[in-house]
């Protein structure tokens, strides 16, 4: 019985993170990420409207951004959160284990999301 879910070829799910690292579709990518449903984007790691510059340029896109903040869920900065909802986007902080299998779901689900995800 085949339980894998249907999606897209070109969607890029996490299948392992660690080590500094993502394995995304089978490929290896070093260091924090900003994930689009189109596209990997390296991220420094600065929760600032500047550092999500890439989510916001696709603003009308994504409806969710998933942070995956780390080890532990921190709090996202308010005004950052006064600008990504001024997009209309709804931020999501949690830790980065969790942001990788939120981001697996809701890409299966079809849904508007981004993730900016912080290596471990």
């Amino acid at each position: 019985m085949e339980i894998t879910p249907l999606v897209a070829a070109d969607r890029p799910l996490i299948q392992a993170y660690g080590d500094g690292a993502f394995r995304i579709q089978g490929r290896q990518h070093a260091g924090s990420l900003i994930l689009l449903p189109d596209q990997i984007v390296p991220w420094s790691g600065d929760l600032t409207a500047e550092g999500l510059a890439p989510v916001l340029a696709v603003a009308d896109a994504v409806e969710i951004l998933i942070i995956g903040c780390g080890a532990t869920m921190t709090q996202v900065p308010p005004d950052l959160r006064r600008v990504l909802r001024d997009h209309g986007i709804v931020p999501e902080p949690m830790d980065t284990g969790a942001g990788c299998r939120t981001w697996n779901v809701l890409l299966v689900e079809d849904r508007r999301v981004a993730a900016a995800l912080t290596a471990l």
